[in-house]
């Protein structure tokens, strides 16, 4: 056991799930002073969007909301940090408690509502980052405002894409986040259409990605991946979390007392990985898939890449593992890979 293991067990796990995050930040901001760009081992950098990153392991939407903490999760070894989800207007988000750890699954479930800043203070941040040599590759999430009826949410990802794309080395529509009212619903391909289309225009060149979610069934996900293809878009982000809680290990009341939101976790992996072969059989070759949910070990990591993925992300197991990590990671995956070429 870590030392992390003990402090999770003895004390983290008792805090508040958002408050402990909160504390979490300033140790990672604290790790971006002290030992600030991405180190990682030569045999890791990879080339994905025409662009390289030190390794393939990056960390998905949803910790850094703001990009408040660029430098500190390079420096914790993620190659690449998507930020966000960010909307066009800030918002609070869904009121608390809103973040339940769920520590026999080595769970999250959240439901917190796209709370961020807004994307004048984004692109500020991301400005001022730009010039700096040592930040990881940032991807931009994007969403629609809670207020913004779904009629008219194109719009909402258009001014998000036209602020942000000259800032950001990707732009992922999210159009698959269980906790903005109506939000999955725009993953049907007639309303994914034209959010996708204003999105490519906005961005100018700037490589797009859209994240879908593993509950669509695979018809759905190859009308998307058909409708990715047709429109030029980059590739596919997937997935987001989940509405299914079947197979937990904690007790169904305590579940239940957890509410509503989007699970992740090992859990997702098994249809993570389904989702992501299906795409890699019906999008081009050249298109970008980016696998996420239940990424835990290096050994995760490589079955990912050996299906296809061209890059891969965590969270949730950051939670759980602590700060080291990403480092565990990029560690292992590259003896894992040298091991292959001996």
């Amino acid at each position: 056991m870590s030392l992390y293991d003990v402090l999770f067990d003895r004390v983290l796990r008792h805090f508040d799930t958002e408050l402990a995050h909160s504390l979490g930040a300033i140790v990672v901001r604290a790790a971006g002073a002290a030992r600030p760009g991405v180190r990682a081992d030569p045999i890791l950098r990879t080339r994905a969007l025409d662009r390289e990153f030190p390794t393939p392991f990056g960390i998905a939407a949803g910790f850094d909301k703001n990009a408040t903490m660029l430098l500190g999760l390079g420096a914790l070894g993620f190659g690449h940090v998507e930020v966000g989800t960010v909307t066009p207007k800030a918002q609070p988000g869904n009121p608390k408690p809103r973040l339940v750890r769920l520590v026999d699954d080595r769970a999250l479930i959240n439901r917190m509502g796209f709370n961020n800043e807004g994307i004048e203070a984004m692109a500020d941040r991301l400005r001022a980052a730009r010039s700096d040599g040592r930040r990881p590759v940032v991807g931009v999430n994007i969403g629609k405002n809670k207020s913004t009826p779904l009629e008219s949410a194109a719009d909402d990802y258009r001014a998000a894409a036209l602020e942000l794309a000259p800032h950001a080395d990707y732009i992922a529509v999210n159009v698959s986040s269980p906790n903005t009212p109506g939000l999955r619903g725009l993953q049907d391909e007639a309303q994914l259409e034209p959010i996708l289309s204003g999105v490519v225009e906005a961005a100018a060149g700037v490589p797009v990605l859209v994240k879908i979610a593993p509950d669509l069934d695979d018809d759905q996900i190859v009308g998307i991946a058909q409708l990715v293809t047709r429109l030029g878009l980059a590739g596919v982000i997937a997935t987001n979390t989940t509405i299914s809680r079947e197979g937990l290990k904690t007790d169904p009341e305590t579940v239940a007392a957890a509410g509503g939101g989007g699970l992740s976790g090992p859990l997702l992996a098994a249809r993570s990985m389904e989702v992501l072969r299906l795409l890699r059989q019906t999008l081009p070759e050249d298109a970008t898939v980016v696998s996420v949910g239940g990424v835990v070990t290096a050994h995760d990591v490589l079955a990912r890449l050996d299906a296809g993925a061209d890059l891969v992300q965590g969270y949730t197991s950051f939670v759980y593992e602590g700060p080291g990590w990403a480092r565990t990671i990029n560690r292992d995956l590259a003896a894992l890979m040298r091991s292959r070429n001996v």
